[in-house]
Protein backbone atom coordinates (compact mmCIF):
# COMPACT_ATOMS: atom_id res chain seq x y z
CA UNK A 1 0.00 0.00 0.00
CA UNK A 2 1.48 3.21 -0.67
CA UNK A 3 2.42 5.65 1.84
CA UNK A 4 0.74 8.74 2.97
CA UNK A 5 1.08 11.85 1.23
CA UNK A 6 1.46 14.82 3.34
CA UNK A 7 -1.44 16.71 2.90
CA UNK A 8 -0.43 20.58 4.32
CA UNK A 9 -0.31 23.08 1.64
CA UNK A 10 1.90 26.46 2.12
CA UNK A 11 -0.32 29.65 1.38
CA UNK A 12 2.39 30.11 -1.11
CA UNK A 13 1.25 26.99 -2.99
CA UNK A 14 -2.23 27.33 -2.49
CA UNK A 15 -1.72 31.16 -4.16
CA UNK A 16 0.30 29.31 -7.20
CA UNK A 17 -2.86 26.76 -7.83
CA UNK A 18 -4.97 29.94 -7.46
CA UNK A 19 -3.05 31.91 -10.47
CA UNK A 20 -3.29 28.77 -12.47
CA UNK A 21 -6.75 28.74 -12.11
CA UNK A 22 -7.23 32.78 -12.36
CA UNK A 23 -9.19 33.49 -9.48
CA UNK A 24 -7.91 35.84 -6.46
CA UNK A 25 -8.38 35.02 -3.47
CA UNK A 26 -8.57 36.78 -0.17
CA UNK A 27 -6.35 35.79 3.21
CA UNK A 28 -9.25 34.31 4.56
CA UNK A 29 -10.42 32.47 1.38
CA UNK A 30 -6.67 31.30 1.27
CA UNK A 31 -6.81 29.85 4.36
CA UNK A 32 -10.32 28.08 3.71
CA UNK A 33 -8.61 26.71 0.61
CA UNK A 34 -5.95 24.93 2.09
CA UNK A 35 -7.98 23.80 4.49
CA UNK A 36 -10.53 22.47 2.28
CA UNK A 37 -7.36 20.54 -0.23
CA UNK A 38 -5.91 19.18 2.89
CA UNK A 39 -9.08 17.29 3.19
CA UNK A 40 -9.68 16.36 -0.40
CA UNK A 41 -6.03 15.22 -0.31
CA UNK A 42 -6.89 12.93 3.51
CA UNK A 43 -9.76 11.61 1.88
CA UNK A 44 -7.64 10.68 -1.86
CA UNK A 45 -4.89 8.71 0.67
CA UNK A 46 -7.80 7.05 2.93
CA UNK A 47 -8.91 5.88 -0.90
CA UNK A 48 -5.52 4.34 -1.59
CA UNK A 49 -5.45 2.05 1.24
CA UNK A 50 -8.10 0.09 -0.23
CA UNK A 51 -7.08 -3.25 -1.40
CA UNK A 52 -8.08 -3.49 -5.07
CA UNK A 53 -6.29 -6.41 -5.99
CA UNK A 54 -8.89 -8.47 -7.49
CA UNK A 55 -10.85 -5.50 -8.88
CA UNK A 56 -10.31 -5.40 -12.60
CA UNK A 57 -9.09 -1.65 -14.23
CA UNK A 58 -11.77 0.22 -16.07
CA UNK A 59 -11.88 3.78 -17.45
CA UNK A 60 -16.14 3.84 -17.17
CA UNK A 61 -18.00 2.68 -14.49
CA UNK A 62 -20.84 2.18 -17.23
CA UNK A 63 -20.84 0.19 -20.55
CA UNK A 64 -21.21 2.86 -22.72
CA UNK A 65 -20.15 3.03 -26.38
CA UNK A 66 -19.80 5.92 -28.70
CA UNK A 67 -22.53 6.55 -31.06
CA UNK A 68 -21.07 8.37 -34.43
CA UNK A 69 -23.19 9.89 -37.18
CA UNK A 70 -22.05 8.59 -40.89
CA UNK A 71 -19.43 11.78 -41.93
CA UNK A 72 -21.93 13.15 -44.51
CA UNK A 73 -21.48 16.30 -46.05
CA UNK A 74 -24.60 18.80 -46.16
CA UNK A 75 -25.41 22.25 -46.73
CA UNK A 76 -24.85 24.82 -43.70
CA UNK A 77 -27.01 27.84 -42.68
CA UNK A 78 -26.66 30.80 -45.28
CA UNK A 79 -23.96 32.93 -43.51
CA UNK A 80 -26.13 36.14 -42.80
CA UNK A 81 -28.24 34.24 -41.07
CA UNK A 82 -25.55 32.89 -38.82
CA UNK A 83 -23.97 35.95 -38.07
CA UNK A 84 -27.25 37.47 -37.78
CA UNK A 85 -26.93 36.27 -34.00
CA UNK A 86 -22.95 37.38 -33.69
CA UNK A 87 -22.89 40.09 -30.52
CA UNK A 88 -20.05 41.56 -32.65
CA UNK A 89 -18.62 41.04 -35.81
CA UNK A 90 -15.61 41.71 -38.14
CA UNK A 91 -16.97 41.26 -41.99
CA UNK A 92 -17.62 38.04 -42.33
CA UNK A 93 -15.74 36.83 -38.60
CA UNK A 94 -17.16 36.48 -35.37
CA UNK A 95 -15.31 39.14 -33.34
CA UNK A 96 -14.18 37.51 -29.48
CA UNK A 97 -12.11 38.51 -26.74
CA UNK A 98 -8.75 36.91 -26.92
CA UNK A 99 -8.37 34.28 -24.87
CA UNK A 100 -4.87 34.04 -24.14
CA UNK A 101 -4.00 37.46 -23.10
CA UNK A 102 -2.10 37.44 -19.66
CA UNK A 103 -3.59 40.78 -18.39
Amino acid sequence: MPESTDTQFSSAQVRHLASLVRIELTDSELEEFRSELASILSHIDALSEIDTTDVPPTNNGADLLNVTDADASRPSLPREQIMANAPQREDDYFRVHAVLDQS
